[in-house]
Parts: structure tokens; sequence; C-alpha cells
């Protein structure tokens, strides 16, 4: 599959991993459909590249198929989805005041997280079973982001850990379910990335960040991401699996 043959659906286009993984797909030539729900920065960015975008909440189920109705049109097929959606919530199980973790917050992290991603994934592969399928049966690829907070999971994650373990136990069977369609599907853990919730944080704790880094000592550029991805739509062979890129960091 040739980047310039590939038809994007990007969620969480709008900023961060998203926006990057856009820009790395479209300077290589292929079409993409952006899906945010920021409609200030979210035109903006697909307007530079030549893209269209769609405001969209990836937990609502006629958001999302409206969605790639649109992405469908404007782009005469989809056979790439890019799952970068999700929120980061940290709370710990027992608080220093008494409290206890709130439910709803814990809620809130699994349905976008978790059941926002399987229900873009989900209608992505409603969306690519009728393409013409490559020499090798492939119709498209799906790529979902987990993290490495799925592995390492710190105090304060319980949510988000659980969200993105869920995204990589999906993983495998997912791709078996798609198998007979020829729809792939793969996952991406990344590490401490440069997105733009960290730019706001003082450089001296982004120095700690990177610090804890094994090599290389840096955070990771989300444009790495969308170069991890772009790999992963080319290289037909990868399936089923997780694949982090985090630099080696494993967190305590």
């Amino acid at each position: 599959m040739e980047m310039k043959d590939t038809c994007a659906v990007i969620t969480g286009g709008a900023s961060g991993l998203g926006e990057a993984t856009a820009r790395v797909f479209a300077d290589a030539g292929a079409k993409v459909t952006l899906l945010d729900r920021d409609t200030t920065r979210g035109p903006e960015v697909a307007a530079e590249l030549g893209g269209t975008f769609v405001e969209t909440d990836v937990t609502d189920e006629a958001s999302v198929q409206n969605a790639f109705t649109t992405a469908r049109e404007t782009m005469g097929c989809v056979n790439a989805a890019v799952n970068c959606a999700g929120i980061v919530i940290a709370e710990t199980v027992l608080k220093k005041d008494g409290g206890i973790h709130s439910l709803d917050s814990y809620r809130k992290v699994i349905d976008v997280n978790l059941a926002g991603t399987f229900n873009v994934a989900r209608l992505a592969a409603d969306a690519m079973k009728d393409n013409a399928p490559a020499p090798d049966g492939n119709r498209g690829v799906i790529i979902n982001t987990a993290s490495i907070a799925a592995f390492d999971g710190q105090r304060g994650q319980a949510a988000y850990a659980s969200s993105k373990g869920g995204v990589v136990g999906l993983t495998l069977p997912m791709a078996r379910d798609l198998a007979r369609a020829g729809i792939r599907v793969m996952a991406i853990a990344p590490g401490v990335f440069m997105t733009p919730m960290l730019a706001e944080l003082p450089q001296d704790a982004l120095d700690t960040l990177a610090k804890d880094v094994t090599n290389p000592k840096r955070l990771g550029d989300p444009r790495e991401y969308g170069q991890l991805a772009k790999f992963i739509v080319e290289c037909g062979y990868l399936n089923g699996e997780t694949i982090r890129i985090d630099g080696a960091l494993r967190m305590m």
C-alpha cells in the first residue's frame, strides 16, 4: 500500500499526534480527512494540507458515521484510519483528602479512549470492506493509539492505563475478526511525546521527563509517531501487534 494511494481518516487530527500524522501522510502524497472536536484549529490544519475536516465526537455513532460518509465522498474511498483522539485524567483510587476515584471520570476516560477507539475502528472497517483488494488481499489498515501506560501504568493512571490496556487487548482479536475482509489492525504505544498538553509545562518539568528516557534523552517528536504510522500503512505484513515507540523508557 503506497501513500499516494492512501485515503486516511485521522481522529484527533487538529493537534498533537493526529496533526503530525496527517502532515506526514499528506507530505507523502496521501489524502487526509481530519476528525476532531476543535472547530477552530481543525479546519485550519485541513486547509493547509488540502484535506477535509469533519467535526466529530468519537463516542457518538451517528457523528462518526457522518464523518466516514463525508470522507468517502471527498476522498473517493477510505483505506486507512488512525485513531489519535484521547483524553487524560489523573486521579488516584484513594485520595489524600479521604476521597475516592470518581466513577464518572473513570467512565469518561474509558468511553473516549477505548469505546471511542472501537467505535471509529468498527466503522472504519465497514467503510473499507468493499474496497478493491490489493494483490495480497489487503483492503485497508486501522491503527489505534495505545500508550506505554498500558504496560507501565503509574500512580494516578488507573483510568488511563485501563483504557490503553484495552486498546492493546483489542488489537489481535480485531485483526483476526477482520482478516477475511483483508483489513489489518495495529496499535502504537507511544511514550512521553511533546504534545500540546506537555508543551504547557515549565522547562524544568520537561527536562525531568526527558531524563528518564533511556536513549535518546528527549521527549518524542509527534512527527516520529506519524512516521511509524506511515511505515505501518506501507508494510502490509504488519498485523495484530502493538509497537512501542518510547526511547526504551520503562516507567516506574
